[in-house]
């Protein structure tokens, strides 16, 4: 039965989902920062309201995060932090930029035939280690080089976003929103896999037909670049032992998670082990290097200019640009300032705790600023894997994703979901076929006024339980997957926000000093995503009909 209180909790759920969208900053007094309202904060400070007015209780807050109905948002983000660390750890050995070097050479001076070769590349990538870790590295490198060959950059970094969020829904581990549907539908893992390898191939190929018919024009892809000599593959593999060692633990890790999945057994019980694994291997190793003076990532390497990439600094990205924040981590830290410096900074400048009058306790925070920097300096120059990983990890989509379950637990209950599986019933009457089209097409939709596609695959998993006792195992089983396709390809999408890999490549290319704005994203994106969509949903509809 809806409430004053249902009304409230859906309206400060649509208001802190606004903000997610169009992220805000409120002014301060002086010397105090800006407080953000974005992505990380929006949805906490939903739930401080609705708690404070009663809306919601402990109880909703705990299953929030223990899960319900078969979903485990710890189970989740487990998984896709351990293998996120292994992923990126793997890609800080230089293999991805080897392999775009690799690729390159073999598309020669043709501008067709390398645009064709980067966008296999990329989608045989972000199979393997899901869109983020491509978004990183390929983002980096595709700014260089089309910088470098003086082409236009637009083509190439959307076709790179379609390529990198399409290919993310074949393995359960390629985004987040993979493994709630498989613990929210109860979807084994590799059978996950076997529903979703025909539409991801039907969605990849025409995909990439719709990206050649818009970007025709020789002005988007030249049919013939200014090749210059070969790229040395080999020189850009800062790591060829850790990478090595890197795609055998990443392997290893994702064929168990699909073994285990069988017998009921938690991947995160099977990943996390690995990721340990991996860290004890990244510290052991830089340590044997560091003390053997060895080359190793920072020290004893050629220079950017030398191997014809960005440096590392532009290479990495931090976490920080999922919430907002301007800052970046860099591997080359600030000068630290020195005792006798410490009397001339200017007050400006300052660190200042406490008493802000007290020259006393300037000089103090100063001086543990400067140790805390060095400190930092020091462990990063002997142990570079772990500390330049650490920053990249996605660390905004731990506070985002347990409020997207907080919020959407509440929702439940007060009695929203209920009522949105009564009008699933009503729209579909139960038909397999309608509920697809539904579910998919809303997925998509809700992808860019949700909050993330994340977002939107909690809020329609729900609703589709929610509706299940009325539904048949065949139509729920199509609508996990309907609903799977949509929130992959519902990334390639109109708002940056209809995924974290969409403000992710957002952040980067701001930072590289190329603005797309939000009508270009939308503009490119909107052929594709169309074209996807049906071809998508069409294929799902086809295998149910041959399996059911």
């Amino acid at each position: 039965m809806i409430t004053g209180y249902s009304v409230a909790t859906l309206v400060v759920f649509i208001i802190s989902i606004g903000f997610v969208i169009y992220p805000v900053s409120i002014p301060t007094p002086r010397r105090i920062p800006r407080i953000p309202i974005n992505l990380t904060t929006a949805p906490i400070l939903a739930i401080a309201i609705l708690w404070a007015a009663q809306c919601l209780d402990p109880a909703v807050i705990r299953g929030g995060i223990v899960g319900t109905d078969g979903v485990k948002p710890y189970n989740i983000l487990i998984l896709f932090f351990s293998l996120a660390y292994m992923a990126i750890t793997l890609d800080i050995t230089g293999i991805l930029q080897s392999a775009a070097f690799w690729v390159s050479n073999k598309g020669g001076s043709n501008g067709w035939k390398l645009y064709s070769y980067f966008y296999l590349m990329l989608t045989l990538l972000s199979i393997l280690l899901g869109n983020d870790p491509v978004i990183l590295s390929g983002t980096a490198f595709l700014i260089y080089y089309t910088k470098v060959a003086e082409l236009n950059h637009i083509s190439w970094l959307m076709s790179e976003f379609a390529a990198a969020n399409t290919a993310s829904m074949v393995l359960f581990v390629g985004n987040p929103t993979n493994v709630v549907i498989c613990e929210g539908f109860s979807v084994n893992n590799a059978a996950f896999t076997a529903y979703t390898i025909l539409p991801f191939i039907a969605c990849s190929i025409f995909c990439f037909l719709a990206l050649g018919g818009q970007y025709r024009n020789k002005k988007y892809v030249p049919r013939k670049l200014n090749h210059a000599a070969d790229l040395d593959a080999r020189s850009v593999l800062l790591d060829p032992i850790g990478a090595c060692v890197g795609s055998f633990m990443l392997g290893s890790a994702l064929i168990l998670c699909l073994v285990v999945s069988f017998f009921g057994i938690d991947v995160w019980k099977i990943s996390l082990p690995f990721a340990v694994a991996k860290f004890i291997y990244d510290v052991a190793w830089d340590h044997y290097r560091f003390v053997r003076k060895l080359p190793m990532l920072g020290r004893g390497q050629k220079g950017p200019e030398e191997n014809g990439i960005p440096s590392e600094d532009f290479m990495l990205q931090d976490a920080q640009i999922l919430s907002g924040d301007k800052s970046r981590h860099r591997q080359s830290s600030p000068p630290v300032p020195t005792t006798d410096e410490m009397d001339f900074i200017p007050d400006s400048d300052r660190v200042v705790v406490n008493d802000f009058s007290s020259p006393s306790s300037k000089i103090f925070a100063a001086r543990w600023r400067s140790k805390c920097i060095a400190l930092h300096k020091q462990l990063h120059a002997h142990f570079p894997t772990f500390f330049t990983a650490l920053p990249r990890l996605p660390f905004a989509l731990v506070p985002f994703a347990f409020s997207q379950f907080i919020l959407i637990e509440a929702l439940s209950h007060q009695g929203w979901i209920d009522v949105f599986g009564t009008w699933l019933l009503r729209a579909t009457h139960g038909d397999m076929y309608r509920t697809i089209w539904l579910i998919g097409v809303l997925g998509v939709i809700l992808c860019n006024i949700s909050g993330t596609n994340i977002g939107a695959t909690i809020l329609l998993t729900k609703v589709v339980r929610a509706a299940s006792p009325m539904l048949s195992d065949q139509t729920i089983r199509a609508a996990a997957i309907a609903l799977a396709v949509a929130s992959n390809i519902g990334a390639v999408s109109f708002t940056f926000s209809a995924s974290l890999a969409g403000l992710l490549w957002k952040g980067i290319l701001k930072q590289k000093g190329i603005i797309v704005s939000q009508a270009t994203f939308a503009y490119w994106n909107a052929l594709p995503l169309v074209v996807m969509m049906i071809v998508g949903l069409s294929v799902v509809c086809a295998e149910m009909a041959v399996l059911y």
